[in-house]
């Protein structure tokens, strides 16, 4: 069975190969080289191994979270919280939520802070011409982000400690127009901070 399915896959794509014999005309961009990279993966993970063993079985404490890119520039801050989608959906642990927004209000309260929630698909981030989907934290306390707790579309798992932000409600960019959106906030900080 395996074979005649992979037979027919080949059969398929031969066909399809003598019937657009013409080159593809899509022509995928490539990104200038990144600016970090992790130089030793090991040590890395390594890393991130031994942190997990902080919490245990028997503890009461359990959870936690990560913040996946904190910039600071002259005392004002970018923070930008990467999610993956799931049937056009991402999952926000509410926990995780209730603390960016403190830290947002703290933060704007004595200097300039944006905070972005980014949900992607499985991306390729070298490419400028990949899209991202986005929302910024004063569109979530302004409640132009629905704030869900369960699934709108009947899709019901119990109770949910968590938010579910859809993406038809979210902004949807390029991963160019998300550099250049960075950039923007990093050249108001070198204007307005400090």
């Amino acid at each position: 069975m395996v074979n005649e399915t992979s037979d027919l896959i080949d059969t398929f794509y031969e066909k399809n190969d003598s019937i657009n014999s013409e080159p593809s005309q899509q022509i995928i961009r490539k990104s200038p080289k990144a600016k970090y990279q992790i130089f030793d993966e090991s040590e890395f993970t390594r890393g991130r191994e031994v942190l997990g063993d902080l919490i245990v079985h028997g503890m009461i404490a359990s959870g936690g979270t990560d913040i996946d890119w904190l910039i600071e520039h002259k005392g004002g801050f970018v923070i930008l919280e990467f999610k993956g989608f799931h049937n056009d959906k991402i999952n926000i642990a509410k926990g995780q939520m209730i603390a960016y927004e403190k830290l947002h209000e703290k933060l704007n309260q004595a200097t300039k802070c944006y905070l972005y929630v980014i949900g992607c698909d499985d991306i390729d981030f070298s490419n400028p011409d990949s899209t991202v989907w986005l929302f910024e934290m004063n569109q979530w306390k302004a409640g132009a982000i629905p704030k869900n707790t369960s699934d709108i579309y009947g899709d019901d798992s119990g109770k949910q400690n968590k938010f579910i932000v859809y993406r038809e409600y979210m902004e949807e960019i390029s991963v160019e127009k998300l550099r250049d959106l960075v950039d923007s906030h990093w050249k108001e900080f070198e204007q307005t901070m400090l």
